[in-house]
């Protein structure tokens, strides 16, 4: 176990001493920029033009496409693999004379640049982004100028392609301008627009915004909301909104806008369907409206099933078990009971007949005149 341990320490510590002296090295190797799509030429130092010299690039042979010449080397057609630390060492001895840390990209092109104030009448703030990327270090120059005079302008901590600006004066009707110019070692390009103070107002959102039902109301909802955090001075630069809802079975969004005011209630929606809310700010005067805020859910208010209550035994009523279904009687068709019947007579009135034809066969009958009575003897 103690020679694993000792082994693992053995390796992190040689990962640790590589990784320090290629970063000594590179720190004292001069950088060199270049175009992507163009030959590049590195010098090995000072050495003249006769001195014989071995390249490496990242502590290996260089692969790449290249000439060499004397104590330079020719790259051809750099892109983006060609980025490494190149080292020069002269022949015979292997000496290292010279090292170059190439970096290969592109110069930059117009930034573009939007300004706007969601913290009127305190000022205003202006970013830019390049629309392609220039894969070296590239810088911003930003000039901000009203009525010919410069404003000063502030960095943002956090946002590295943002300013910010104070207004000088309110209700200005003196545009600004503001000139943005991106510049790196292979180029620089600039953009600049110009605006009047009351285009550039845009509040954030509304903030805490709040979806509840309405007690016994099954198409109401009460929504509570509050200015954006941002924005100043409500009081003195008052703020409108616009409320939209839809329930969800539904594209179609209702549109409500409200004067000074952080609350309404919503009187027609579909009873138990949930709906989504959302709603925007703006300056009651100038500007634009801000973006949606975050959308809430809610459902109207629901009637809540009564309970089941609860019976005793003695409440209890006995079920019966159904027996199978019968069948309607049709028209002109006697019940089971009727047929019985009829059965019963039928078969009484053949027994009548039968014991009749019997005595008729077997008997001989008499009728005695005294005592009015037949009498019937069996035939010998």
């Amino acid at each position: 176990m103690a020679n694993i341990v000792t082994s693992f320490c053995c390796v992190v510590l040689a990962a640790v001493v590589v990784v320090y002296a290629q970063r000594r090295s590179q720190q004292g190797a001069r950088i060199q920029y270049e175009r992507i799509g163009n030959d590049v030429t590195m010098q090995c130092g000072s050495l003249d033009n006769d001195a014989s010299v071995t390249w490496k690039v990242n502590g290996t042979d260089v692969k790449a496409r290249r000439r060499e010449e004397g104590p330079r080397l020719i790259l051809m057609e750099v892109n983006m693999s060609s980025n490494g630390l190149y080292s020069c060492f002269q022949n015979p001895d292997g000496q290292r004379r010279d090292q170059i840390n190439l970096r290969v990209g592109l110069p930059p092109k117009e930034p573009q640049v939007t300004c706007r104030s969601n913290t009127y009448p305190k000022g205003f703030y202006c970013s830019w982004h390049l629309q392609h990327p220039t894969y070296i270090p590239t810088d911003f120059e930003i000039d901000v100028q009203h009525n010919q005079r410069p404003l000063e302008v502030t960095r943002d901590e956090v946002h590295k392609n943002r300013c910010h600006v104070k207004f000088p004066e309110l209700f200005s009707s003196f545009p600004y301008r503001v000139n943005v110019t991106a510049v790196n070692s292979l180029g620089r390009a600039s953009n600049a627009i110009s605006f009047e103070e009351s285009s550039i107002v845009k509040p954030d959102p509304p903030e805490k915004v709040v979806a509840k039902p309405v007690a016994n109301n099954a198409r109401r909802l009460e929504v509570t909301w509050n200015s954006p955090s941002t924005w100043p001075d409500v009081e003195t630069f008052p703020l409108k909104y616009f409320l939209r809802y839809r329930p969800l079975i539904r594209d179609q969004w209702q549109h409500v806008e409200l004067s000074d005011s952080t609350s309404h209630t919503i009187t027609d929606a579909y009873a138990g369907k949930e709906y989504i809310i959302q709603l925007a700010a703006k300056d009651m005067e100038i500007g634009t409206w801000s973006d949606w805020s975050v959308a809430v859910h809610a459902t109207p208010w629901m009637e809540e099933p009564k309970p089941i209550t609860s019976t005793t035994e003695s409440d209890i009523i006995p079920e019966t078990t159904p027996g199978p279904p019968s069948a309607a009687p049709r028209v002109g068709e006697p019940t089971a009971a009727c047929s019985t019947l009829l059965w019963s007579t039928h078969l009484l009135l053949a027994c009548v007949l039968l014991s009749i034809m019997w005595c008729v066969t077997s008997l001989q009958c008499y009728f005695h005149a005294n005592h009015s009575l037949f009498l019937c003897v069996k035939r010998s």
